[in-house]
């Protein structure tokens, strides 16, 4: 057996192996919850009632997709060009360290020139952050999946010894965490009296400028031909090298604004938990995607409900919200699988 490219999928071939793979997902979530000692179907319910069931429940999913769009954006840019960006959660917390260093009292500056500037240094962290392993990776050949993947655990390190030592808030006990932010420094909620803020709107703005700079920019078109054959784009006069390193700020920055939307939108301070793995969840996301930006916000809103949604489901069906890990899992391995059928058919020979 062998597989054969297909040169022009039809749009049956392109759109229903992903399809059946959320559809497959679905059964072996429901399989895993009557293994759990649950009724299936009443599971799967209670994560969609969790999830959007009512007016809390559906604010919590935006608020939840929020981090996850801006990682998810980061990482479908990165692996649009090949760069295997695996430390959208180091580029996370630089974002949100910034934030913090900005909107503690540094600049006694009024929310319309403060906030703008905490996004503009918080993004400059993350560029800055990603553009060193890509350039290992352009000058030296070092892989950029160990270096991204290694800087998640150094940032991790990095936060504790701030949050214990210079970024400590003096007022606070028991588990360490920064001074909060003031209030000229907090995005404005959406909705009076819920957790909804203006991070999901800046996301949203976010993906739709991905989308245009993707489809409508000769940087877009760069980023592609890189990433389809780098050496065919070196040969027709392209400056890999620099597409390549343009491409790291760009993501690198994207995934700090999660970090930044967190601090200055949710939390309020800077905690060793502030992220439970968005970055990680990020590649998910964009995966299912299939690294379309626009794409990047569906995936989002599906990945948070899910977690939402386990969450309330484990307190009223009693089942585990690991299940929840595993359909991402199965439904990232699955795609995986659907978007290389979309492109490939199986011959014998």
């Amino acid at each position: 057996m062998r597989l054969e490219a297909i040169p022009n999928p039809s749009l049956s071939r392109r759109f229903l192996p992903p399809i059946l793979a959320l559809i497959a997902t679905v059964f072996v979530a429901s399989f895993l919850a009557m293994v759990a000692g649950g009724n299936p179907f009443a599971v799967l319910g209670l994560i969609i009632k969790g999830a959007v069931g009512s007016k809390f429940a559906l604010l919590e999913t935006l608020n939840r997709a929020t981090p996850l769009i801006f990682t998810g954006l980061a990482v479908a840019v990165a692996f649009r060009a090949k760069l295997w960006n695996i430390g959208a959660e180091a580029q996370l917390y630089s974002g949100a360290i910034v934030a913090v260093l900005m909107g503690t009292g540094a600049l006694a500056w009024s929310s319309p020139a403060l906030i703008p500037a905490m996004i503009i240094c918080s993004m400059s962290a993350g560029a800055l952050l990603l553009l060193i392993p890509t350039l290992l990776k352009t000058r030296l050949g070092v892989d950029e999946v160990v270096t991204t993947l290694l800087l998640n655990f150094i940032f991790l390190l990095l936060v504790s010894l701030l949050l214990e030592g210079p970024l400590k808030d003096p007022m606070g006990m028991g588990w360490p965490k920064s001074a909060r932010l003031l209030a000229e420094a907090r995005l404005p909620r959406i909705v009076d009296g819920l957790r909804l803020h203006w991070g999901f709107g800046i996301a949203l703005i976010a993906a739709f400028v991905i989308w245009i700079v993707n489809t409508k920019t000769t940087f877009g078109y760069a980023m592609r031909a890189v990433g389809y054959n780098a050496e065919a784009a070196r040969y027709a006069g392209m400056p890999v090298n620099l597409i390549m390193m343009q491409t790291a700020l760009l993501s690198g920055g994207l995934a700090a604004l999660a970090g930044f939307s967190e601090v200055a939108g949710l939390k309020g301070t800077l905690t060793l938990d502030l992220s439970p793995g968005f970055g990680y969840s990020g590649i998910i996301v964009a995966m299912l995607a299939l690294l379309h930006p626009l794409g990047v916000v569906v995936a989002a809103l599906f990945v948070a409900g899910v977690f939402v949604g386990a969450d309330s489901m484990s307190r009223a069906a009693g089942v585990p919200t690991y299940l929840a890990d595993i359909m991402l899992a199965t439904a990232l391995l699955l795609m995986v699988v659907a978007v290389l059928l979309t492109k490939f058919r199986i011959m014998r020979d």
